[in-house]
């Protein structure tokens, strides 16, 4: 088994701090295209890949990555140069009142979409080496996922039945750990593991997937009945909140990402794509589901 930081969560934390400070970074670009307005030296230097937060932290941690696969490790640096040498290209043309090279556009959009479905992928890689139960909030992490998955898997090509892959993320965890601490931190997953188990049915596993995301087996007949799902959970995590100190409470809101498993689709893809449509989510303004295309 390769040897990963001691802590698995806090690696996966930093990971998806990592992407959504990328998020941010292509916000920033977006303004620079509608308002031609300047996205900031660090976008435009040429060495704007070792400038932003993702390649700063990347970098720091690439021995984890490489362990794992240094390959894909490898390709994630050149990805990610390449992702930034062309929008220094394109934002550098706008800046002068000329129109973006398509060119440019189609590099940085190839090279966006391999690079976090790399990152998907290292993710998945990560956590599948965390077999153990979560103490905080008694949910499996890794523990009997294959498994489960290759039981209902089986199930539903039987029962010619749909079997759904879904992520749900905690939105906006890291700013009610700064205000509140980490006990009111640690006391809102362990409501909504509670919350989310009253809700889901007994043969429906949720696990403990890292940070403040869970991973939830939905079995159903339709994509409908798949989206009614997503819409329940969104519907009761909103509507039920999590009691603190003082008589105060906090409102909680979540994304889903889905994705629907092929009847031979090994897990680790399934859990890449739905992971994939979860960052969609939260990149559109989080509070809704997201379902991956087939």
């Amino acid at each position: 088994m390769p040897e990963l930081p001691a802590d698995t969560d806090r690696f996966i934390a930093e990971l998806d701090a990592a992407v959504e400070a990328h998020m941010s970074w292509t916000r920033r670009i977006l303004r620079c295209a509608v308002l031609r307005s300047t996205p900031g030296e660090d976008v435009l230097d040429l060495q704007a890949h070792t400038l932003c937060h993702f390649g700063g932290w990347f970098m720091a941690n690439r021995s984890h990555f490489e362990i794992l696969d240094a390959q894909s490790a490898g390709r994630v640096e050149v990805v990610h140069q390449t992702m930034h040498d062309a929008i220094r290209s394109i934002c550098r043309e706008i800046l002068t009142g000329r129109p973006g090279r398509e060119a440019d556009l189609e590099a940085f959009e190839q090279s966006q979409s391999e690079l976090l479905g790399l990152l998907a992928r290292f993710k998945t890689l990560i956590l599948s080496t965390a077999v153990r139960r979560d103490p905080l909030t008694q949910l499996p992490l890794r523990y009997g996922i294959e498994h489960d998955f290759a039981l209902y898997q089986k199930e539903a090509r039987r029962n010619r039945t749909l079997l759904y892959v879904v992520i749900i993320d905690v939105d906006h965890f890291k700013p009610i750990n700064d205000t509140y601490g980490h006990p009111v931190g640690d006391r809102v997953l362990r409501h909504l593991a509670d919350t989310l188990k009253r809700s889901l049915r007994d043969d429906e596993p949720l696990y403990r997937y890292g940070g403040e995301e869970f991973l939830w087996l939905l079995k159903c007949k339709s994509a409908t009945e798949a989206r009614q799902s997503a819409r329940r959970v969104l519907a009761i995590v909103g509507t039920t909140p999590v009691p603190i100190d003082n008589n105060e409470v906090l409102r909680l809101t979540v994304t889903l990402g889905l994705a629907q498993a092929g009847e031979r689709e090994d897990l680790a893809n399934v859990i890449e794509r739905a992971d994939q449509a979860l960052y969609e989510g939260k990149s559109n303004g989080r509070n809704r589901y997201v379902i991956a295309e087939s």
